[in-house]
């Protein structure tokens, strides 16, 4: 039997780097890697390539979000435009499965409410807008009955290496900083790579329908739960202060004026509500959970680097 192609375009981001271990490793697979300035084509010779009827094409590349904003111009080429035409080959061409990383972010900046996919989009930030506008055109143009489209909207993704919020709490653990925000009871979200990683492997291999679809651990936490999970898997003890959120937030207003790396935006980021709701995908997969809990992963996460 003909072994089916894997196209990855992103393939040396956070998230690329591990798929590639994962399929590499898969020997069902031929993998080829798709980049600007690495990887085995360009995206103008992937673009002429003629690709093969069992190919799957899973479309990582993008702009990453930047909390300090950026050009929307730039956003929209790469995460809009660039999706565009990855995607219209894949339509014309006899590939079969085509997956789109999105993000929740392409819904709302904020979630006052669980987050499902019956929600109407509303994103104010470029990095949002940019994905939106690449879900609509793919969903404004069918593959047709032989072919899987898959876009996938992750929440925050968590594993050995990665950058933002979780690696600067890993950081204030690890020195033993005090973390100064444990009166805040928030409930947010996170997606373990590794469960992300295994939706991406399930939707390779058929009879999954196609559709949008959130992807997030099943459960929850409070900033405040992810501080004392980390401290317990490396072995320290929790540290939280707990200042009125009402100073906080009087600090982080500060910050704002002051134009300080601590202001409002920051501060909501780690503390804001933003819960995912994931029984789509779920149903789908048919799977009762997640392959990895949000408590179990974050532990390993703690312990990994512990190790480093």
């Amino acid at each position: 039997m003909e072994k089916a192609t894997v196209y990855i375009t992103g393939a040396s981001g956070f998230i690329g780097k591990n798929l590639l271990v994962k399929v590499v490793a898969d020997s069902r697979y031929d993998v080829v890697t798709i980049g600007r300035h690495w990887g085995d084509l360009t995206f103008d010779e992937f673009l002429s390539t003629d690709l093969r009827a069992n190919s799957v094409v899973v479309h990582l590349a993008g702009k990453a979000h930047d909390l300090a904003g950026g050009d929307p111009d730039e956003y929209r080429a790469v995460n809009t435009v660039l999706t565009e035409r990855v995607y219209s080959h894949f339509v014309e061409s006899k590939a079969t499965v085509f997956i789109f990383m999105s993000s929740v972010k392409a819904v709302a900046d904020h979630a006052t409410s669980p987050l499902d996919e019956e929600r109407e989009p509303r994103p104010t930030t470029p990095y949002g807008r940019s994905k939106l506008l690449a879900e609509q055109f793919i969903r404004s143009r069918p593959a047709g009955p032989s072919k899987r489209v898959y876009i996938l909207r992750p929440s925050v993704v968590y594993g050995p290496g990665n950058k933002g919020n979780l690696a600067l709490l890993l950081g204030l653990v690890q020195r033993g900083i005090p973390y100064p925000l444990g009166s805040f009871r928030n409930s947010r979200s996170f997606l373990n790579l590794n469960n992300l990683l295994a939706v991406i492997a399930r939707l390779c291999e058929g009879d999954v329908p196609s559709g949008t679809y959130n992807v997030a651990d099943d459960e929850p936490l409070s900033s405040a739960d992810v501080v004392t999970l980390l401290a317990v898997s490396m072995r320290r003890r929790p540290r939280l202060l707990k200042i009125t959120p009402v100073v906080v937030r009087a600090m982080a207003k500060l910050g704002d004026v002051l134009r300080l790396p601590f202001n409002s935006e920051r501060l909501d980021k780690v503390v804001e509500d933003y819960v995912v709701v994931n029984d789509k995908l779920l149903a789908a997969l048919e799977w009762e959970s997640m392959p990895i809990g949000a408590r179990e992963g974050l532990g390993e996460l703690g312990r990994q680097y512990q190790r480093t």
